[in-house]
Order: structure tokens, then sequence, then C-alpha cells
């Protein structure tokens, strides 16, 4: 890494080459110093027959930056032709499914069906008499995996009461040949995975086209970033992916999406984005990275959004929209469609506050008695959008401004918004109460330790993290609200 008066200016190849640059974005996933684990077998790799990244975590320690160790798994994958499909179950995916791109207008992919299989007890025995050969029972790596992707040899091991478990067959792509056995993520030796596999009725003839393996791999404890993944070390390097600890392809496309919008408004002299916990599952994630400490690879989960009613996918258009326009990463015919999803979702909106008679309500299980405002009757539980008559939408616009699944998405919103409302107005009112000191900015030069009053424990994380604003500081984990006053008290003076 090529770096002067703590300025990022390109990177320095194993050539002696230099790339100079302004702004570097490193996303090196598991292939940070990569360790590949099939039972006793260890190879240096960041996936199975790739190379993995040497050198760079020394470069960036020898800047002063703290690494970390992490794992991760993956199960074996299958050759098709050797699965017994008539002993398998179908799983298909949703029969009404959804597209994630707003500008998606033809949307019908074929329905292709995973297929779910269970193990049983001889294939547990198979497991439990190898445990001693699975690198992540023996000791020999020391990274902390994924408490949420378990491997079968924790399965087996921490759920013993359970005699099988589902496996998931999963076709890789469109016609695949390999099958992703999902759910048997190993490390155990190749042949023992493959004894195990074919205790299972549909795998008694499996051949592999790779066996399942662990792997570990370097990560940059991501208390040391910005809110914009900056680094808070060296002006103009990013850090996105699994290097900051996380788990997961979203995850790491997120990070790489705002890494990379922040590192271009740099250079453009731009303000720069910031995704709020309110405001975005990203903001969410990034600000449970870089607040608290990382003992194992993260997933972002909707649980862990406080405000994660007002996060819902419906109304992503009204939360980011300014953002993105701000970002100047809408094309065109993005913008338009947006905004016309957020001027139909207005219209619905202005169309149900007409009042509703007895006889305007379609729905059998409940019966109105007098007048009443149509949103009054929409946060009955019972009751949906659907059940108010056609005639409240006949303005809402042109059948063929949005495709029918994109406009029931707004109808859906909308019906969510009244029902949730009492709750939704509870969360505002907590967002602006917290914003009041949430981005108060604290000088990266302070001392903790001199702070009188503070716990130790409070100096020690608050000089580690450097939160850049007091609703950082107070998110970190083991500061408490005590911490916070008196941490105030002394900014103050």
């Amino acid at each position: 890494i090529f770096v002067k008066n703590n300025r990022i200016r390109g990177v320095i190849l194993r050539t002696g080459d230099i790339i100079h640059s302004h702004t570097v974005i490193i996303t090196c996933g598991t292939f940070l110093s990569g360790i590949i684990h099939i039972g006793g077998r260890k190879t240096r790799a960041g996936r199975l027959g790739e190379g993995p990244s040497n050198g760079v975590t020394d470069a960036l320690k020898s800047l002063g930056f703290n690494a970390g160790r992490l794992k991760t798994g993956t199960p074996p994958r299958i050759d098709k032709k050797s699965v017994l499909w008539d002993k398998t179950k179908e799983a298909f995916g949703d029969l009404s499914p959804v597209p994630f791109s707003y500008i998606t207008n033809n949307f019908s992919p074929p329905n292709i069906p995973c297929h779910t299989v269970r193990t049983n007890e001889q294939c547990h025995n198979i497991i439990k008499d190898n445990l001693e050969k699975s690198p992540m029972f023996s000791g020999d790596i020391a990274g902390i995996g994924p408490r949420y992707c378990p491997s079968i040899e924790d399965k087996i091991h921490r759920f013993s009461h359970h005699d099988s478990h589902t496996l998931f067959l999963e076709p890789e792509w469109l016609n695949s040949d390999q099958i992703y056995t999902n759910g048997f993520s190993t490390s155990l030796p190749e042949a023992v995975q493959l004894r195990a596999l074919r205790t299972v009725p549909a795998l008694k003839k499996a051949v592999f086209f790779r066996p399942g393996y662990a792997i570990e791999y370097d990560f940059f404890h991501p208390a040391q970033l910005k809110s914009t993944l900056e680094t808070k070390e060296v002006a103009g390097l990013f850090f996105a992916g699994q290097i900051n600890g996380t788990s997961g392809y979203e995850e790491a496309g997120a990070q790489g999406l705002l890494a990379g919008i922040n590192a271009a408004s740099l250079i453009k002299e731009r303000s720069p984005i910031v995704l709020s916990r309110d405001q975005s599952y990203i903001g969410v994630m990034i600000d449970d990275l870089i607040t608290k400490d990382t003992l194992e690879p993260y997933r972002m989960f909707t649980s862990r959004a406080e405000y994660r009613l007002m996060l819902r996918y419906s109304n992503t258009e009204e939360r980011l929209y300014d953002t993105s326009l701000s970002a100047g990463v809408l094309e065109p015919g993005k913008k338009k469609n947006i905004e016309q999803r957020i001027r139909i979702k207005e219209k619905i909106r202005n169309a149900i506050i007409q009042s509703l008679s007895p006889d305007d309500i379609k729905n059998h299980h409940f019966t109105l008695k007098q007048k009443q405002p149509a949103t009054s009757v929409l946060k009955r539980p019972e009751v949906s959008i659907y059940d108010l008559p056609e005639r409240f939408f006949k303005n809402i616009g042109n059948k063929n401004e949005l495709p029918g699944w994109s406009k029931n998405e707004l109808f859906l919103d909308v019906e969510a918004e009244i029902k949730y409302e009492g709750y939704i107005k509870r969360h505002l009112k907590e967002v602006a109460k917290l914003k009041k000191n949430e981005f108060k900015k604290i000088s990266p030069k302070i001392d903790y330790f001199s702070m009188v009053g503070l716990s130790s424990e409070a100096k020690e994380k608050l000089s580690f993290v450097r939160p850049e604003n007091i609703g950082q500081a107070m998110r970190i984990s083991g500061i408490t609200a005590a911490d916070i006053s008196v941490m105030m008290v002394n900014l103050l003076r």
C-alpha cells in the first residue's frame, strides 16, 4: 500500500510497479491470507482452485491497522447425474415471485425446484466417529466461524437431541450439473464426507465435483473505519466486504456499493453518503460494524434493526431516493420509474381518506355498522386494502404505468403504513430524540484517558473505536449511559 503523509497514493505490485490513485478500495474477501482445510490437508487459497491474497495483511499491519482471523465453510458439490432424484422431495420457490429491481417490466422466471433430503443416525455416527479429523474441532483452525451457518459437525455436536437434519440440494445455476449440498458445510476429510452422505438414500451413489471445506482468512477490525468505510488511519483508503468481518454476498455487495460511491465523492470533493440506522439496513450494518466488537462473521438480519417497521422493502424509494439523487447514482430511466412509484403511492393515500358506508366493504369476516373513515377501518387486522371499493382507486393511473406486481407492492405498503401507524409514530419520536445528540461530532484527537470519571473499560473502548459522533459512542458495546454522561460533561469543558 503506497501511503505518504497518512494519505493513500496508490498500490505497489509484486513486480515493483506502482498504480497511482487518490483512492483505493480493498475487497479481498476470504482470499486474505486464506487457508483451506479438508481434514488434515491444508491448501493456501482464496477459494478452492484459486490463489490467496498474500502480503496485503502485513502491508496494512505495518501502517498500524489491527487484524484478526475468521473462518467460514462450504458444503460439497455433487454431480447431478449421481443423485437418485425419486428419493428426494421437491421444494419450489415463490409461486408469485417479485423481482429486485423497480425497472424490471417482464418477469416470469422458471420455478426450478430445489430438493430436500434428511440425514440419519448412521450418517451422524460416521461424523461423530471422525470429529477429531475435523480441523474445526481439533483446534487446528484458530478463526471464529459464523454462529448462524453451523457446519454439519457443529449440528451433530451441539444439537445431539436431533436424530436428523434437512439438506437442500440446490442447482448452482440454471441447468447446472453441480448440486450445492446446503446444510452440509464441513471440513472433514473428503472420504469421510462422501461416506456420511452416501448413507442418505438419495445420495447413496453420490459423486463429488469437489468436497466441502473450511477456510480461515484475515480481516481488519471495522472499528478502524469511518461510517463512509474510509479508514481512519489513511485518508482515501477504503475497506469493503469480508475484510471488514462480514459474511455473505449481500453484505459484501452493499459495502462495495457504498465504498465506491464515497471513494468517487472524495475525488470529486462532494459530500460523502452516510446512511443512518433509521434509513436503511446498510446503515444498520455499517453502524454495527464500526461500533461493536466483531467476535464472529457478521450477517445482516432484520432483527438487528430497531426501526425495522420503517425499513420495508416496499418503501425503499421514499427512504433513499433523495440520497441516491445527491450521490448521482440514478440514471434518467430509473429516476422516472421511482418518481412514478412515489406519485402513485401518494394517489393511493389520498384515495383512502374517503369514508366507507356499511355496503362498501367486500370482506365476509367483517361487518361495518356505521359510516367510518377508510383509514380507521383499514387498521383492523381482518380488513385488507383490497376489501375497499374499486371506485376509491379509479383515478390512480394508467394500468400500463407500472407492472401489476409493482403496483400491488404500493397498495400493500400504504396498507402497512396505516396498520402500523401508531408504532411508526413512536419510532419517529425516538429517532428525533436521539438525533439531538446523534450527530454531535467528536474530534478524533480527544484523549479519553485524561477524562475524569470515565470507567477504565470506557476509556479503552472509546480510544480504540474513536467514534465520530455521540450516536456512535452510545452504541459501542460495553459503553453505559453513565459513561456517555461523563463523556458529554468532559466534551463540554
